[in-house]
């Protein structure tokens, strides 16, 4: 057996490993491509294919501007080597960094499984140690599809690595993965067919923001909502048909983006005494500690956000708290922001109307379309808006909502006040923003809440909410589930 001072097992936000662990002897674990799910499949090369479909609709719809743009075309493997000929080469370099350059690391290439709580089996090698983190990641979820495995389909880990633009793409899917890559491939020329169970799109986001992105999203991906398909094909010319109804939907390539799930079950948490989620998320405290001492867990396999800057945050505290046992950190989830990199973009944080009503919670509502704003005017935007939502007891702001242009950008000063605990009216009035900037669409949102009369003016520090806001595992479904998000 081999004894090391911690193992980690996974090489994305837990390779991250900092300075203070130089003189501890790591050993890393990886079952996959070396980097993780953002920087191999998810994140990163989904946003570089997204600029360039950002631009060829832009192309598309410039007469409401008074220019003459086409899209005439786009040379996908271009656009595909491009970007994996940037994000390969990192890959390859971390792992022969840890492989050959890290002097007080060892990578261990293959699948980890608990055979005891301190003990992992990989391949032929027994090893422990008296730290272990799960930062195993997750992964697809396939649904129970009549044919679909037999007949083949892509996930996320494959759909951008294609040889070619599809005619026609099939996605099965309403969820974060769904909509941005219907996105990409119907802004690059390919027509889209998505088919989603739900009866809308984003299920978990603000109701406003759902709505508003499958009215706009329905305009260049055709929507087949409500529904799920029974059946999946190999056709005698090479197609693919999805049976959904009385219809055979024919589509050249299909991808299936019905939620990630986590990878727990790979890694045999039970074999360890690790507390799990019916879902299978590890259940951790925010020192990012599960129930067997000694043994941590970060990222998608323990939370479910799945975000990447979530898991490197918890990467942080939980790599500290291993190596200061004396001086424990915590991890804050007060105000844990998202984004859909989709055409509309959306950004979220905090609760939804939705979720602050059925909480009990008295709230007003701010809300301003960005045609309000003298830069939506130059935008020409009929479409895009803001949201806010304030504790009218606390003066604090309890969620943000935006669907439009440089919505991951506008929605972070609601990010930091409520992460900082300052109050609504001081973010609302208290600071410049510059006109005629896109930001003022934020601020006009927040003053059209303020004039509630029964906000306070202000008010000390304190919680947005008495309310846990680490996500339940209890809206997670097997199957066709579409668990949140994917980032």
């Amino acid at each position: 057996m081999e004894h090391y001072d911690l193992i980690i097992v996974g090489s994305g936000s837990g390779n991250a490993i900092p300075d203070y662990l130089a003189d501890w002897r790591v050993a890393i674990v990886e079952r996959g491509t070396f980097g993780g799910t953002c920087l191999n499949v998810g994140c990163i090369p989904s946003k570089m294919f997204v600029l360039p479909a950002d631009k060829a609709v832009d192309a598309q719809h410039s007469a409401k501007l008074g220019i003459d743009t086409q899209f005439n075309g786009a040379d996908w493997g271009a656009i595909r080597d491009r970007v994996f000929g940037r994000i390969d080469p990192i890959s390859a370099g971390g792992r022969e960094y840890r492989a050959t350059g890290s002097p007080n690391v060892t990578l261990i290439e293959g699948t980890a499984r608990f055979v005891a709580a301190k003990v992992l089996e990989v391949g032929s090698r027994t090893i422990s140690a008296p730290n272990i983190l799960v930062a195993a990641g997750a992964r697809p979820v396939t649904p129970p599809i009549a044919g679909l495995v037999e007949t083949g389909f892509h996930t996320s880990d494959s759909i951008m690595r294609l040889d070619r633009l599809p005619e026609r793409l099939g996605i099965i899917g309403g969820g974060f993965i769904a909509v941005e890559m219907g996105h990409v491939f119907s802004g690059l020329g390919s027509e889209v067919v998505l088919v989603n169970r739900s009866n809308g799109l984003l299920r978990g986001f603000d109701g406003d923001i759902s709505s508003r992105f499958a009215e706009v999203f329905g305009e260049r991906v055709e929507l087949r909502l409500g529904n799920v398909p029974t059946k999946v094909e190999r056709l005698d010319d090479g197609r693919i048909g999805m049976t959904v109804g009385d219809e055979v939907i024919v589509v050249d390539e299909l991808l299936v983006a019905t939620g990630r799930e986590p990878n727990s079950d790979l890694v045999d948490a039970d074999a360890a005494g690790i507390e799990c989620h019916h879902h299978g998320t590890i259940v951790v405290d925010d020192t990012m500690a599960t129930n067997v001492e000694g043994i941590w867990a970060i990222g998608d396999v323990a939370n479910g956000y799945q975000l990447k800057h979530l898991a490197n945050a918890e990467a942080n505290v939980a790599f500290w708290n291993i190596a200061h046992p004396d001086d424990i950190r915590h991890q804050s989830y007060k105000a844990v922001p998202g984004a859909v990199f989709s055409n509309p973009q959306v950004a979220s944080v905090g609760m939804t109307e939705e979720q602050a009503i059925e909480a009990g919670l008295p709230i007003c509502v701010g809300r301003r379309d960005y045609g309000g704003t003298a830069y939506g005017w130059a935008l020409v935007d009929e479409t895009s808006f803001a949201k806010v939502i304030i504790n009218t007891e606390t003066g604090m702001f309890v969620g943000a909502h935006i669907l439009g242009p440089q919505a991951s950008i506008l929605i972070q000063p609601i990010i930091q006040a409520m992460e900082l605990d300052t109050p609504a009216e001081r973010v609302g009035r208290g600071v410049f923003y510059i006109h005629p900037a896109l930001s003022e669409v934020v601020e006009n949102a927040i003053l059209d809440a303020l004039v509630e009369p029964d906000v306070p003016r202000a008010v000390a520090p304190g919680s947005a909410a008495d309310i846990d806001p680490r996500p339940s595992d209890a809206h997670l479904e097997p199957g066709l589930a579409e668990p949140d998000p994917v980032e």
